[in-house]
């Protein structure tokens, strides 16, 4: 059987991940269906911390739980650490003598707290006092509304939170009326994730992961792991008759196809493949980023001069959601990997020259244009080139065959 949680990154003024809400959800259908709120926080505290691991979902970031006006009276929360939880007061709960008091002991403990959707009437100052963060609906507060509320608050130790930024417009915006955190698709829709090791299919495409991640690409060894696969011989053969190579002759062996793609070409079939597979109970759109993110290193990589590291800078890209894929933390995968120095040293957080190229498709992605400059700068990569690079990344991913 499996469990359930999405997560939903919440992003500070630079654009650094500062915490993760934590969000119930019974499937991969990425949505919440349940009515009764009680068992949805029951479900995100049980699965995020007895089945899942908290450090699986949120990597020592702190974790935002919706908490009903029973559960924070029944203190359901101090069971949990308060360093590592922001406990959101939904929109819903009513500011009784006995919840405020609640509340007063939970922030007591450490805890931070979060009212939820707020919108403000005077019979909620009490929990405004207690209140670490207030979270705003972007999309139905007016701005006038906004503005008055952070005015209010000035001179009081609360910082907010923008929830549901949607666009580069509002992300500005938000920024400037002083919002200290924010959340929504303009950065990341919710990502779910299960728990359950890792299947017998999925053993198979991490060997395979494993054997193209070396520099020294054993060929036999490949060509062993694809014939006992049907359905890898058969993307093999499906990828090498695509128009973009246009190969006429017929194909003998699997021998013979690696032999025509070429060790990088091959390579990165590999690459797609083993993403595709990992990712088969997850969102679409984590195989999506990591192909495309992996192109456009690849890209940018040429572009700097360095068109001789093209395939790392290529594996570099779609290893920067590998953590997500596996559940796994991603520095226990990449001891598991024979990558090079370099490409491990960028996705860990080292400086260098695959974190300069690493950094630079982050940014465009995110469409934090002052860091883009940054780094293309760095990279000596005229900033007029870079949307030419991501168009044909997407292009490249849809030739790829695994739309």
């Amino acid at each position: 059987m499996q469990v359930f949680v999405a997560r939903q990154p919440i992003f500070d003024r630079r654009q650094h991940i500062f915490a993760y809400e934590l969000l119930f959800r019974q499937g991969q259908e990425n949505f919440y269906s349940a009515a009764d709120g009680d068992q949805a926080t029951s479900q995100v505290i049980v699965n995020s911390f007895w089945l899942i691991g908290l450090s699986t979902l949120t990597g020592g970031k702190r974790a935002f739980i919706n908490f009903t006006a029973n559960l924070l009276k029944n203190e359901i929360v101090t069971m949990l650490p308060a360093d590592q939880i922001a406990v959101e007061i939904l929109e819903t709960v009513d500011p009784t003598a006995d919840i405020v008091e609640a509340c007063r002991k939970i922030r007591e403990l450490g805890f931070l707290i979060v009212l939820d959707d707020f919108v403000f009437e005077p019979r909620f100052e009490p929990l405004m006092e207690l209140a670490d963060i207030i979270k705003i609906d972007f999309q139905i507060t007016g701005i006038e509304e906004q503005i008055k509320l952070i005015e209010m608050c000035r001179g009081k130790d609360i910082r907010f939170l923008a929830e549901k930024v949607e666009t580069p417009e509002e992300f500005r915006q938000a920024m400037e009326l002083g919002y200290t955190y924010f959340q929504g698709y303009f950065f990341s829709k919710p990502i779910i994730i299960a728990s359950q090791s890792i299947p017998k299919n999925k053993t198979v495409n991490f060997r395979l992961l494993q054997q193209i991640s070396s520099s020294l690409l054993d060929l036999d060894k490949l060509e062993k792991l694809i014939e006992k696969d049907v359905f890898l011989t058969y993307m093999l053969l499906k990828y090498i008759n695509s128009a973009s190579f246009g190969f006429r002759a017929s194909i003998r062996s699997i021998r013979q196809a690696l032999a025509l793609l070429g060790v990088k070409e091959a390579v990165k079939w590999a690459a797609l493949i083993v993403t595709r597979e990992l990712a088969q109970d997850k969102p679409q759109e984590l195989v999506v980023i990591s192909v495309m993110r992996a192109r456009f290193c690849e890209l940018l990589a040429n572009e700097a001069g360095y068109k001789e590291r093209g395939s790392d800078a290529f594996l570099l890209g779609l290893l920067s959601l590998i953590d997500a894929l596996l559940d796994r933390p991603l520095a226990d995968i990449l001891a598991e990997l024979p990558v090079t120095s370099d490409v491990r040293a960028a996705l860990l957080g080292a400086s260098g020259l695959f974190q300069d190229i690493y950094q630079l498709s982050l940014a465009y992605e995110q469409g934090n244009w002052q860091a883009v400059v940054i780094y293309a700068g760095q990279l000596n990569i005229a900033e007029a080139r870079l949307p030419v690079l991501h168009v044909n990344s997407l292009a490249w991913y849809k030739e790829s065959g695994l739309e």
